[in-house]
């Protein structure tokens, strides 16, 4: 309990969970003990668990933390070991639910955990609430010596990964080059796409938990090489992966990034959906083209829950994760990579590209210092609350609406972050309400 306040006190916050699991830098946010506690709580309800781990440093320490706490609550660990995050979602399918070491795109120097459920959905709003109740009320007892649990090593959740995607999409001859970042792709990628027929040209494809190639989120600013490298081999597609492999962006066969957005919309029109699920700061795009755009909060939980409640086939967020239900409720940056090089190898992917609606877009964050972020939210409502627009939806964060554009002014959930997203019709319009926001989030930040 000394241990959560702490941990309170240091992140300014009213929860332990954020939208994408629990993590923080490793020695000062999270620690050994809290996964510990972490995993006590876990396996008080949950007796087989599967575990598996990205490429950072510290995965195995925390990892071996987490298993200490699941045995001595005499649950059984069955440790797939460094695996990408879809992939360990897909095997939380044979066992009770499963525990991911990961801090996703965040810096070397972050780590934490993100638990899964057998349908591989990340656990929802309720049941990490209910783990967060148990770590603060150490509502479980420990085994005896005779009644802790054993450690198992899982093998073949790789092959089975690859396995289930090439059966999945058959075939595909798309000349690729591929950049792993170092993260825990580096594996399952390249040899699902070599499985699929594709030619590939790798780039920071090993495991180095200090990501010396370019950081754990594949920003357009960090893809220059992977840029150039498409270029030169003169493929059809660049396909680039974030730390743990739920996220996935692409560079076309002319050079150009491809933002979330837009290969939401990609998939979205191929797929030929009747719908769609997208968070708060997805584009209007998708309005236009898909018609039927369910709106969910920022998080991948979130879009897995709007689809099993909506019951629809696809959903997607900017940042780069896509949820393929007939595949799991996991977002799998690994198919969402094989799906695109597919549908490079049948058509010029710049061509498609430039047949979808288009409309100019910025997105721009804003750090702030972590025990201040109850005074921002509160500075943020009272903002918005003056702003002279159509309407301002509060799902998550702050949308203001206009007739010919929109802005949302967010907290993120996984770090001190103001994230901003705008996007107009007109570039002029994408000027005017970018001041707004600029101007409501310079305020609140003084």
């Amino acid at each position: 309990l000394f241990l959560f306040c702490m941990l309170l006190e240091r992140l300014d916050i009213m929860s332990l969970f954020g939208s994408s699991g629990i993590r923080g830098v490793i020695g000062q946010d999270f620690t050994p003990d809290l996964a510990i506690s972490i995993s006590e709580a876990v396996a008080s309800n949950n007796h087989e668990i599967v575990i598996g781990r990205d490429t950072r440093t510290t995965g195995m320490m925390v990892s071996q933390a987490l298993i200490a706490g699941a045995t001595s609550m005499g649950s059984n660990v069955h440790d797939a070991g460094m695996v990408s995050t879809p992939t360990l979602a897909r095997e939380a399918a044979g066992y009770d639910c499963g525990i991911m070491v990961t801090a996703s795109h965040n810096p070397s120097q972050y780590n934490g955990v993100k638990l899964w459920n057998p349908d591989g959905s990340a656990f929802d709003t309720l049941q990490m609430t209910e783990v967060e109740n148990r770590i603060i009320n150490k509502a479980f007892e420990l085994k005896s010596w005779r009644h802790v649990g054993t450690t198992y090593d899982l093998e073949g959740a790789l092959e089975r990964h690859v396995e289930a995607i090439s059966k999945a999409l058959g075939s595909a001859s798309a000349q690729v080059v591929l950049d792993c970042g170092c993260g825990a792709t580096f594996e399952v990628s390249p040899r699902t796409l070599r499985t699929l027929g594709c030619h590939l040209t790798t780039l920071n494809c090993q495991a180095d938990g200090f990501f010396p190639g370019r950081t754990p989120e594949p920003t357009e600013d960090q893809l220059q090489d992977l840029k150039e490298l498409v270029l030169k081999k003169k493929a059809d597609v660049g396909i680039a992966h974030d730390g743990d492999g739920d996220r996935m962006v692409a560079v076309d066969d002319r050079g150009r990034f491809i933002d979330g957005d837009r290969l939401i919309a990609l998939f979205a029109s191929s797929l030929k959906v009747k719908g769609v699920v997208a968070p708060m700061d997805a584009s209007m795009v998708l309005d236009d083209l898909v018609g039927k755009v369910v709106r969910c909060k920022v998080g991948d939980v979130y879009v897995a829950e709007a689809l099993k409640q909506h019951s629809l086939e696809f959903g997607g967020e900017p940042s780069g994760t896509y949820i393929f239900p007939q595949e799991t409720y996991c977002p799998d940056g690994v198919y969402a990579g094989a799906l695109l090089a597919k549908m490079a190898s049948e058509q010029k992917l710049s061509e498609v590209v430039d047949a979808l609606p288009s409309y100019p877009a910025k997105r721009t964050s804003h750090l702030f210092e972590a025990r201040d972020r109850q005074v921002v939210e509160e500075r943020l409502a009272s903002a918005a609350s003056q702003l002279d627009c159509e309407r301002v939806l509060t799902l998550d964060g702050f949308r203001a609406e206009y007739s010919d554009g929109w802005f949302l002014v967010r907290l993120s959930g996984t770090e001190p972050k103001l994230r901003v997203t705008v996007e107009a019709r007109e570039r002029a319009e994408l000027e005017r309400l970018s001041n707004i926001a600029s101007d409501m989030v310079g305020r609140c930040l003084r």
